[in-house]
């Protein structure tokens, strides 16, 4: 299958995931990350979940990241830059949904890639080769091609890894990890 049929095959399973099944299957994916040996790192780029979309509920994973007292990064978009603006979450820190629903930080301290050590990336898709689908407008591509080159990207899926995509890109950045609630793939 295309993206475009995969993009549309995910959106659709996960429109039909119960807000139970969501939080069951988000706190699996948390837990398995732990298995990572990703934590003596300190930034952590974290995305925060769009409820509209059935997102993987990162709220668990900003739980651990902030028990162990990690410096949790937050994106908020540059529609007309086609870019993320990416902002330290600290207490004071102000969220607010834009116009696709996603919460995002309305200003604060910006923190530039080649800061961030890890980061954890939506999307709707990945295959076996550690490539991933997302909604189509390239904004985590773009961000992560401005990332240092060892930065640790981990994908996040309710879902298990398709065998492979039929239209990978040579600006498509393949994820180093995906944790799905059975099993963490590493590539």
């Amino acid at each position: 299958m295309n993206k475009h049929e995969l993009r549309k095959k995910y959106k659709s399973l996960r429109l039909k995931l119960s807000t139970e099944v969501i939080e069951e299957l988000s706190l699996e994916i948390a837990n398995n990350l732990l298995k990572l040996d990703i934590w003596e790192n300190e930034f952590y780029h974290l995305f925060l979940s769009i409820a509209e979309q059935k997102e993987v509920d990162t709220e668990f994973i900003l739980h651990i990241l902030q028990g162990k007292d990690k410096n949790v990064v937050i994106p908020r978009t540059d529609i007309e830059q086609n870019a993320l603006i990416n902002y330290l979450l600290t207490d004071t820190t102000k969220i607010k949904k834009n116009r696709w629903n996603i919460p995002e930080p309305v200003d604060g301290i910006e923190i530039t890639p080649d800061k961030i050590d890890v980061v954890f990336v939506p999307l709707l898709a990945f295959d076996k080769t550690g490539h991933r689908i997302g909604y189509g407008k390239g904004y985590y591509d773009k961000f992560l091609s401005s990332c240092k080159t060892d930065i640790i990207k981990i994908g996040l899926s309710f879902y298990e890894a398709e065998d492979a995509f039929e239209d990978v890109y040579n600006s498509d950045i393949p994820l180093d990890y995906c944790v799905t609630p059975k099993q963490v793939y590493s590539f």
